[in-house]
């Protein structure tokens, strides 16, 4: 019991630190949804090998969406036009990085590990995408209309009704209220279950691994980082939820560039969105988007350690402290916030996985109730149940 209200506590104490600079990193990627113009979004990915790919990559940095719920928008953008070294610059910087995981790593680590991210996510995805279109033979592909419907309402399809008649349908006050509801209904519904399991993963690391444990085999150098990379392709996880296992790690004395390379390699890649990847990419791209992912991540964690030991800096040292910087009431406020908006969707996802499982192995119904009463009768009278 004691053990458990360890872990309990740990996670607590993580949910404080970030929870403040979470409910930032929501509304701002509501607002980002409702305020991109879907039109020029999909105008700029089509054209040209290199200024694709970076304008994709670009875009994918604030975007908060995990390595499956990025598929779809991948898929429509293709759909759209997008060529596909744009497309796998997309998929890798969309998952990697993102607003609300910028802000989170910002309060949990510290502000290299806060810069060293999204760099690393833009890099990666940069090199992949521009490798994917230099390999790919030029053809011609058709380009299907982008979806312009409204995104506060969906009053406007955005073919019939021109941008600018359209723009006078809803107040400023209408879209921001659309915004927030989007971040804290529709983000927080799909991050929610992965972020709590993250605190809790993050608190039982803290109370269950000895400091001396990690120092003998995850310490840091690339034998750690490699571990750290089959570790977190396989696995599925979201970049806001692998923030509190990194600084966790990171306390108990893993090098920042090892957990740089969980940050990077396990939100972008897990073993159901390569197959999907697959069938959207085809073979070389799919290598293509692997060996970035990998190569990016231990390129980057070997070039972090190297910044802290230059700077003279120790990160358990410095980890965390960004929360402080918010006032204890504010953190209370924030963290109650988060879980009153946890309720329904956690409700939901339960239910769902529930009903799943039912489905999966349903009751088996008693000779009495699968059968007529005159089979019943008979059966029983016969001896033959």
């Amino acid at each position: 019991m004691n053990f458990i209200l360890t872990v309990l506590l740990e996670a607590w104490h993580l949910l404080l630190d970030s929870s403040a600079y979470m409910i930032f990193g929501l509304l701002v990627s509501g607002l980002l949804r409702v305020f991109m113009n879907p039109a020029t979004v999909a105008h700029h990915f089509g054209h040209g090998r290199v200024k694709s790919v970076v304008k994709a990559a670009l875009l994918g940095i604030p975007i908060p969406l995990c390595s499956c719920g990025v598929l779809p928008a991948a898929v429509s953008l293709r759909k759209q036009g997008a060529n596909t070294g744009a497309t796998t610059a997309f998929l890798i910087s969309t998952p990697e990085s993102g607003v609300d995981s910028v802000a989170i790593s910002y309060a949990l680590l510290d502000p290299i590990m806060t810069v060293a991210r999204p760099v690393a996510a833009f890099f990666s995805a940069m090199a992949a995408g521009i490798t994917e279109n230099l390999f790919r033979q030029k053809k011609g592909q058709p380009v299907e209309r982008p979806d312009l419907s409204c995104p506060v309402d969906g009053c406007c399809d955005g073919v019939d009704c021109p941008p600018d008649a359209h723009g006078r349908h809803h107040t400023y006050r209408e879209k921001v209220a659309a915004g927030i509801r989007y971040a804290f209904v529709g983000v927080w519904g799909d991050l929610v279950l992965w972020f709590f399991i993250g605190l809790l993963l993050a608190g039982l690391i803290t109370a269950l691994i000895p400091a001396d444990t990690i120092d003998r085999y995850l310490g840091g150098g690339i034998h750690a980082m490699l571990l750290m990379l089959a570790f977190g392709i396989p696995l599925y996880i979201c970049a806001t939820a692998s923030t509190p296992i990194a600084a966790a790690l990171i306390l108990k004395g893993v090098s920042p560039g090892a957990a740089l390379v969980f940050l990077l390699a396990g939100p972008a890649t897990n073993v159901t969105s390569l197959t999907v990847l697959f069938g959207i990419l085809g073979k070389r791209a799919t290598a293509i988007y692997l060996l970035a992912v990998a190569s990016g991540a231990v390129g980057f964690g070997l070039l972090v350690d190297e910044v802290y030991q230059i700077l003279g800096i120790s990160p358990q040292a410095i980890v965390g402290q960004a929360g402080e910087l918010v006032p204890p009431w504010a953190q209370l406020a924030g963290a109650l916030l988060l879980l009153l908006l946890s309720v329904r969707p956690l409700y939901l996802r339960l239910s769902a996985w529930a009903a799943r499982q039912k489905a999966k192995h349903p009751r088996r119904p008693s000779t009495q109730e699968s059968l007529p009463p005159e089979a019943v009768f008979t059966a029983v009278c016969t001896g033959s149940t």
